[in-house]
């Protein structure tokens, strides 16, 4: 990666490279701590699909504490996306560089907490694991919301239905036979080969993230989050300095 796709990556001055690599680098980090999270917790916490079909389900059967765990999860998911929506809106009526940065840096303080208070779930866990997916439903919401604005909602990188679904699509574009006399060239089914590139990268991204966060998770635990975190942290640095020297500029 070159430098000058670094420093832009996730500076409000974007390009659809900007978007494919960064969009990449957090579906990697969205799989290690959705893979990496379960093997803690033994839940999947950026999938609201299942969430809301757990709710339902425990709904009918009179599982009222499931009940409530549920709506509590979706409702930090919704309210993580919300949060990153508040910074970007705020950044963006101050002019700032740093407007996508915000909530990655939020992200990486979360998880460098989480990782290096994770020993703790095996000491208080009545206490510690459902704080923890509460915890990991947030930053799925908050990183997910990031990407659909980065991108404007061409790329999703914490769950992968809707990623999945759009590469079969894509696929089935390819594979069309066009052969027909009675259509023009430019009536033929054509696939969105740009499209089809973007969603297997994320795929693959996600995938691998999750082999590696599942792999680091069992051998080194909870501090596995806490290189994610400075990972995040060098991500957003560039735009979060710049806004910074502008600011002691003024200042002085």
């Amino acid at each position: 990666m070159s430098l000058s796709l670094y420093l832009r990556l996730t500076d409000k001055n974007r390009d659809p490279s900007a978007n494919l690599v960064l969009g990449c680098m957090m579906a990697l980090v969205a799989g290690a701590i959705n893979a990496g999270g379960f093997l803690a917790i033994q839940k999947y916490t950026s999938h609201m699909t299942g969430i809301i079909s757990g709710i339902a389900d425990d709904l009918i059967v009179s599982e009222a504490k499931l009940v409530l765990a549920g709506v509590a999860a979706l409702a930090c998911f919704i309210s993580g996306a919300a949060t990153t929506a508040i910074f970007i809106n705020w950044a963006r009526r101050n002019a700032l560089h740093s407007e996508y940065a915000l909530s990655l840096m939020l992200e990486a303080v979360l998880l460098m907490t989480f990782g290096l208070l994770g020993a703790n779930l095996n000491i208080l866990v009545e206490v510690f694991v459902p704080t923890t997916v509460l915890l990991l439903c947030f930053i799925m919401g908050l990183q997910n919301a990031i990407m659909t604005k980065v991108s404007k909602a061409e790329i999703r990188t914490t769950h992968m239905t809707g990623v999945v679904t759009d590469i079969g699509i894509e696929l089935g574009r390819l594979l069309y036979w066009n052969k027909s006399k009675h259509h023009l060239p430019e009536e033929n089914v054509r696939a969105n080969r740009n499209k089809l590139f973007i969603h297997l990268s994320v795929f693959i991204s996600f995938l691998l993230g999750g082999v590696l966060g599942a792999i680091s998770f069992k051998n080194i635990g909870y501090f596995t989050t806490v290189p994610i975190a400075i990972f995040l942290m060098l991500l957003v640095a560039p735009p979060m300095l710049k806004d910074l020297r502008i600011f002691w500029r003024y200042k002085h």
